[in-house]
């Protein structure tokens, strides 16, 4: 068995090599680096097979995809507001990228193809816990070029009976999340401003609630669809619950401080994963307190990270404000 993994060196990809490391003969990762680290896979160096690639064009690296029993693509740009001002780096990494995957993949015997699909797609949805079947509503480039990706890999899993699952993510945190200069994800931010001694700057008045889903949990998703003999299917991963932003800073347990609410987020998200439960079987372990206990064990992880202020945030969601805004 010969498992791949694009995106290998990032914060879930990392996590989802050491989760498929026991189940294979062999595990390739292809990367390019550009916001996967190095350090997150030192731990394996000698168990992997590194390929340092961009599948946003074609090569070489296609051939390893090719001859894997199991494809997991996880490879893309994220955040919110490159995208806003990137839209064609990010319609390059993660539509023309997934296209090259597939292609890729037809053109091999798979066993099973997985593909890390984000829950921004159903942007500001009208029900929750959200399913499946709720309405697409993407806010911004990254939302919808992970939307067109996702698209790619059912279609040709119609067309070229390639057995494909997309797996719609909710807000991973833990862990080797990312700690570049760019203004993202929740945790990372919190994490480097507890390390300065700083506020934690939260959104509005922080009453709006996240479906933190702990990476470990994610990993074996994956691991889960993989295994199973399902095929052709989305489903949602979540932790089965959702925590206010609030009760986030009091289990870090740092200072608040209150910048103004942004256009185009949801006040909730909260997959509804009944789907994934009853079809692979699969449900979180990880519970915020355990989770949020485990990322405070490993903070100095974040010693190098940005520390966001509400004047660098102000200057950084500029175009979120102008764009997703009111026209």
């Amino acid at each position: 068995m010969r498992a791949v993994v694009t995106g290998g060196a990032g914060f879930i990809g990392s996590h989802l090599v050491d989760a498929v490391l026991p189940h294979v003969d062999s595990v390739s990762v292809i990367d390019n680096f550009s916001t996967g680290r190095p350090e997150n896979l030192e731990h394996v160096t000698g168990s992997i097979d590194l390929v340092e690639a961009d599948i946003s064009s074609p090569g070489s690296w296609m051939s390893v995809v090719r001859d894997s029993d199991w494809v997991f693509h996880l490879a893309a740009l994220a955040d919110i507001v490159p995208s806003i001002q990137q839209p064609n780096a990010y319609y390059r990494s993660n539509v023309d990228g997934t296209f090259n995957v597939m292609e890729a993949t037809r053109a091999g015997s798979p066993k099973k193809l997985v593909y890390a699909a984000s829950s921004s797609c159903y942007g500001i949805p009208d029900v929750y816990p959200t399913t499946e079947t709720a309405e697409i509503r993407p806010q911004y480039p990254y939302a919808l070029t992970k939307r067109l990706g996702e698209e790619l890999v059912l279609h040709w899993a119609q067309v070229y009976k390639i057995p494909a699952i997309s797996l719609r993510l909710f807000n991973v945190y833990g862990p080797r999340s990312r700690t570049s200069g760019t203004y993202g994800a929740v945790f990372g931010v919190f994490l480097a401003q507890k390390l300065a001694g700083k506020p934690f700057t939260v959104v509005g008045d922080g009453t709006q609630t996240r479906d933190f889903t702990y990476v470990t949990d994610v990993a074996s998703a994956f691991l889960a669809a993989a295994q199973s003999n399902v095929s052709g299917a989305i489903f949602n991963v979540g932790s089965g619950s959702t925590v206010s932003i609030n009760r986030l800073c009091e289990l870090l347990a740092g200072e608040v401080q209150n910048i103004p609410k942004r256009p185009g987020e949801p006040d909730c998200t909260f997959a509804d994963v009944t789907r994934i439960r009853e079809s692979l079987g699969w449900t979180a372990k990880v519970d915020i307190g355990r989770g949020v206990s485990e990322v405070l064990k490993q903070i100095d992880y974040w010693r190098n990270a940005p520390v966001w202020t509400p004047d660098s945030i102000a200057s950084a969601t500029k175009d979120w404000f102008k764009y997703l805004g009111p026209a």
